[in-house]
């Protein structure tokens, strides 16, 4: 019982930063930012999912995998791969989401550059919420206040991180078009599924700990296909140095928080 109401604790800490980088598309004034703007907000978010998916990612599969007694770069390796096709075949049906009419329209406004957005960033939240509710199992298994103080540090550290993931999503969405509540929503929403995963963690923390690896590595896959496949492009139209900027500075602030926490 302890081990999940730390676990909802800490994670719902994580949703609650998540919510908070959302927020922040309110304080945009103007109804549709400039397209160099625009550049800007998609570079960030693929320098934030960038950094985030090598030091949130990959080598936490890594160093988790070589932990369990595995060679650390099959399921890092492997994990990342299945995470590209899956989203090379959800980019590829896609459209077909949509009804017959509008199939076209809804991909060319940017629709389905905003639903992979938002798919990608959600899937990494996934195994972060698995990560920080399986290091309250682990605590409250072992009764040690050690493990559970790092374990506060874990939630504490990917907190502070899923502030920029909720801009990340948050601000491109509202430079597509959308309005701010929905922008808001939609980056929010990304976060729910931490606490989730989080409490079902810690009821089956057994078999979560073998797969976390390969679900890791999957994450990273699928926000990597999305940021080179649709963010990128996106913000060099017409003004490349603005989005290599964004670029450069999403990942930097994602990378030092990584780092540092």
């Amino acid at each position: 019982m302890n081990g999940l109401l730390y676990a909802l604790g800490g994670t719902g800490f994580t949703f609650l930063m998540t919510v908070l980088g959302a927020a922040v598309v309110f304080f945009f004034k103007s109804d549709r930012q400039s397209e160099k703007a625009q550049s800007a907000f998609l570079g960030f978010a693929s320098g934030v999912m960038i950094a985030a998916s090598v030091w949130s990612l990959l080598i936490p599969a890594i160093e988790e995998a070589e932990r369990l007694g595995k060679v650390g770069w099959v399921p890092a390796a492997f994990g990342f791969l299945c995470g590209v096709v899956f989203l090379m075949l959800l980019d590829r049906d896609l459209p077909y989401f949509q009804p017959e009419p509008d199939r076209e329209d809804c991909v060319k406004r940017g629709l389905k550059r905003t639903s992979m957005l938002i798919f990608a960033i959600t899937l990494h939240n996934i195994p972060e919420g698995m990560a920080v509710g399986l290091a309250f199992a682990l605590a409250a298994k072992n009764e040690s206040s050690v493990l559970l103080a790092s374990a506060i540090a874990l939630a504490v550290g990917m907190g502070i991180q899923n502030f920029p993931e909720g801009a990340a999503i948050a601000l491109p969405i509202r430079q597509s078009g959308r309005s701010r509540t929905r922008a808001f929503l939609c980056g929010a929403a990304s976060g729910v599924v931490e606490p989730v995963f989080g409490v079902l963690t810690v009821l089956i923390a057994g078999t979560v700990q073998v797969l976390l690896p390969w679900l890791l590595s999957f994450a990273a896959g699928a926000m990597l296909y999305v940021v080179v496949e649709e963010l990128i492009p996106e913000a060099h139209l017409g003004n490349s140095h603005i989005g290599t900027l964004g670029v450069m500075i999403g990942f930097i602030v994602m990378m030092t928080l990584d780092v540092a926490l």
